[in-house]
């Protein structure tokens, strides 16, 4: 399948990344989230999943990725970006070292932040020059892809991001950065479609699908292995005014249980998604 967006916009879509950081907690499967801060003018406030745009640097990285080698230089792009994003916003590194068959300890990590991971967040270096400079190879390989959404045309700035899930290293610990992000936590997938539910939190649509496709899995090997291999089918909602809120439609194929939903809202705050279709 083609990772590629087509566009006719005058501004094309901007490629993003997004991780879903999985681990199974005592009543099954949790992801890592992170609050947006409230000066961030893309999801300001919202419970989201790690991720970010797409940097130059990432396209650059091929030489130091493990997995990978049948993907073209866009596809692999975004599959670097995701490794990036999470050691960026969340401290968690997805990376072998060279020679290594295990993925670099939480010691090795923290050694790696203090000397990289401001530096990255202020583009003063990419991915592929701390890989070279630390003789890591880039998890590539653990990343299962697991959906593709473009913004509705309706809004001013387009984001083309591919979703990934991963299995968390047990020994690293997530945190939120503290600037992007202002809070973070593990939580199980329904819990916090439940949160969202009763105001909350603040959760935007496509988080919301993807939260609500997830919780279809026990457990994180369970989601991991039944993404790796299948079939991603791209979505750009198509939005539609409605008393109650706003239509949303999707393609049905996409796998997240219909083709339209209601968001309704209060105001500019969404306070349930409804299965029309």
């Amino acid at each position: 399948m083609s990772e590629h967006s087509e566009t006719t916009d005058q501004n094309p879509p901007l490629p993003a990344s997004t991780v879903l950081l999985l681990r199974d907690g005592p009543e099954g499967l949790e992801v890592f989230m992170v609050v947006r801060h409230h000066e961030i003018d893309s999801f300001s406030g919202a419970l989201v999943f790690p991720g970010g745009k797409v940097d130059p640097g990432d396209g650059t990285a091929r030489p130091y990725c493990r997995g990978g080698a049948d993907l073209d230089n866009d596809a692999l792009a975004f599959r670097v970006a995701a490794v990036r994003e999470a050691f960026e916003e969340c401290g968690v590194l997805l990376a072998y070292p060279r020679d290594g068959d295990e993925l670099v300890d939480a010691a090795r990590t923290a050694t790696l932040e203090a000397a990289w991971r401001e530096r990255l967040v202020k583009d003063e270096t990419d991915i592929a020059q701390m890989c070279r400079a630390e003789e890591l190879e880039l998890a590539i390989d653990l990343l299962a892809h697991y959906a593709h959404w473009i913004t509705p045309r309706v809004v001013p700035k387009i984001f083309d991001t591919h979703f990934f899930l991963a299995l968390a290293p047990a020994d690293q610990v997530a945190l939120h950065d503290g600037e992007e992000s202002t809070d973070s936590t593990w939580i199980r997938p329904a819990g916090a479609l439940a949160e969202a539910d009763a105001g909350h939190r603040t959760i935007v649509f496509p988080t919301r699908m993807n939260l609500n496709k997830l919780s279809q899995w026990p457990d994180a090997a369970a989601a991991i292995a039944a993404v790796a291999g299948a079939e991603v089918v791209t979505v750009q909602p198509t939005v539609t005014p409605h008393a109650e809120g706003r239509v949303l439609t999707i393609p049905a194929e996409a796998g997240y249980g219909g083709s339209q939903f209601l968001a309704r809202q209060d105001g500019d705050r969404v306070t349930g998604i409804e299965r029309l279709k």
